[in-house]
């Protein structure tokens, strides 16, 4: 087994629990964590006997462009939607990052990690 990372994607998106979050956005950081069996790939050298990382790229701008009010939730839709259209995914593991929280004091980031395992694996 392997672990294919996809780190610090950023994007602008609307989620947070404030009605104003969720209407002027903010900047955003995911990290995708993949457990993959990459044993064929590796000798095969071709992108069909692995994850296509485009594709999960793809995947996680999708589920950013849909607004939240909870890190939890986006976290969990992005780790569901892999397992989901990636079968060689056995587990994944989202961290999603809001840049700059509206907490009242400074601070680089809030983040929400969230690990998901294909049933039965």
């Amino acid at each position: 087994m392997s672990y294919i990372d996809i780190e610090n994607m950023e994007f602008y998106a609307y989620h947070g629990c404030f009605e104003e979050e969720r209407q002027i956005g903010t900047h955003f950081r995911v990290n995708v964590r993949m457990k993959v069996d990459t044993e064929k790939a590796q000798k095969s050298d071709c992108i069909d006997d692995t994850v296509n990382y485009l594709l999960v790229y793809q995947e996680v701008k999708r589920e950013m462009e849909v607004s939240s009010k909870l890190l939890e939730n986006v976290a969990d839709r992005i780790g569901s939607v892999i397992l989901q259209k990636f079968p060689t995914v056995t587990y994944v593991q989202i961290k999603v990052s809001k840049m700059n929280p509206p907490l009242g004091g400074k601070m680089e980031a809030v983040s929400v990690t969230v690990d998901k395992n294909r049933k039965g694996v």
